[in-house]
């Protein structure tokens, strides 16, 4: 009895280490942000007539309205508008990361006790996707990209020269606790912690951790207390590219459509984060274009939370 008891107890044992070391399926970057907007006009005069962007194809309602409007950025990488009331927590609605073998990070992700909030299906663009929550409870999609998607169908066009930048860099998200986001981004995804920086008084203000098959990232923004919905949708925020922020931030003021911004573009340059412009959408969701950020600005562990 005791040598069976041995043998089911060495089972079990094996049978856990094979789910706990599963490896962990590539990770490439990010695949879209998604706001909610209430005016479906006013946020493409924003993303189309001032950004520059394009809208490949949307999905339709029952009744024919738009459920989701796609502006693409690039051929992996889009900004999904969602018509409808913005979100009590504010207009960030959920964004995604993409990869090349959605079973197996399902399995992974399983084998980490990461809970499926929503289960591996076929989204109406044809790309198969499945959802998570970090600790803070923001949602995230990762998607696998099918070869006869809408967004496959969709590669190599709508990408005009003039649009202001072609490529998401990063995504701002607000966090708690910066302990608890970096457990899960670093130790289950795989991210890894590039650079931090913070305020003159040594109190942290963003961690940057950077997706594991890629260089796109994931920036941590700390807060204490209960953000109300505009803090929430001034510091949650989609990053863009450009190589020259000040060349963009003349090239947007000279256009007819900088008429519908609340201010003047103005590039900001203060503090340790490269050159930016901060650009709002109609319902205040931030729009950061900065130049690319250098590792480490200030060392990792010298800013306390």
């Amino acid at each position: 009895m005791r040598h069976i008891h041995f043998v089911i107890a060495t089972l079990l044992a094996s049978s856990l280490f094979a789910q706990t070391s599963l490896q962990r399926p590539h990770i490439f970057g990010i695949a879209h942000v998604a706001f909610r907007i209430s005016d479906l006009g006013k946020a493409g005069n924003f993303y189309e007539g001032l950004l520059g962007y394009r809208e490949p194809f949307s999905i339709k309602s029952t009744d024919g309205s738009v459920a989701i409007k796609f502006i693409k950025v690039n051929d992996t990488q889009y900004v999904e508008l969602f018509p409808g009331s913005p979100v009590a927590r504010g207009q960030l609605d959920h964004f995604a990361l993409y990869t090349d073998d959605l079973t197996a990070m399902k399995e992974y992700l399983l084998s980490r006790a990461v809970p499926i909030v929503e289960d591996i299906h076929r989204g109406r663009t044809g790309n198969s996707f499945l959802t998570v929550k970090d600790p803070d409870g923001h949602p995230i999609e990762i998607v696998q990209y099918s070869p006869t998607s809408l967004t496959a169908k969709a590669k190599g066009k709508f990408m005009p020269e003039n649009r202001v930048s072609g490529q998401i860099t990063h995504v701002g998200i607000m966090v708690a606790s910066v302990g608890s986001a970096t457990r899960f981004y670093r130790d289950v995804l795989g991210f890894h912690e590039f650079s931090r920086g913070g305020t003159s008084g040594g109190h942290l203000g963003w961690v940057n951790l950077r997706a594991p098959d890629g260089t796109d990232y994931v920036e941590f923004i700390p807060y204490s207390g209960l953000p109300s919905p505009e803090q929430l949708r001034a510091q949650n925020h989609v990053g863009l590219r450009s190589s020259d922020v000040s060349r963009t931030v003349a090239a947007l003021r000279a256009l007819p459509a900088a008429g519908i911004l609340a201010t003047t573009p103005t590039l900001e340059d203060e503090g340790n984060l490269p050159r930016r412009v901060n650009l709002f959408d109609p319902d205040g969701a931030r729009v950061e274009i900065m130049e690319p950020i250098s590792e480490g600005i200030l060392p990792a562990g010298s800013l306390s939370p």
